[in-house]
């Protein structure tokens, strides 16, 4: 089974899951979400829901991903993106809404990641999901 699709998007989420807040309540730490990683969730959710298969995944599979930005400065469709964010810090966000969709029964499926951030004059997200 092979699952692969875009994701136009004029603004490409850059805030990571690595932006979580955290008080104290009680002498007690309590972690939460900021208001753009809520937003960045809900933005990633909505667009996601619109492609998950009939069938999750329940094996070992390998996702490529192609993070597209809107191109800024002297840079040119296609070019690398070598500035932040980081794609691991993408990447985490983006495979817990996958599964929050129902791409697969746990992210821990994903044995093999292909990602790669690119200026584009379309803006968004490709996605290949593959079994192994």
């Amino acid at each position: 089974m092979t699952t692969e699709f875009f994701m136009p998007m004029k603004k490409v989420p850059t805030v990571t899951h690595q932006t979580k807040k955290v008080r104290v309540v009680n002498g007690k730490p309590m972690f939460y979400e900021s208001a753009d990683l809520k937003a960045a969730r809900s933005k990633l959710m909505a667009h996601l829901g619109q492609h998950v298969p009939d069938i999750k995944y329940t094996g070992p599979v390998r996702l490529i991903t192609k993070w597209c930005f809107p191109i800024t400065g002297n840079h040119k469709d296609g070019e690398y993106k070598y500035t932040k964010p980081d794609t691991d810090n993408l990447q985490k966000l983006l495979k817990d809404c996958m599964t929050a969709c129902g791409y697969w029964i746990d992210d821990a499926l994903v044995v093999s990641e292909i990602t790669e951030k690119f200026w584009a004059e379309l803006p968004g997200i490709y996605i290949r999901i593959e079994e192994i």
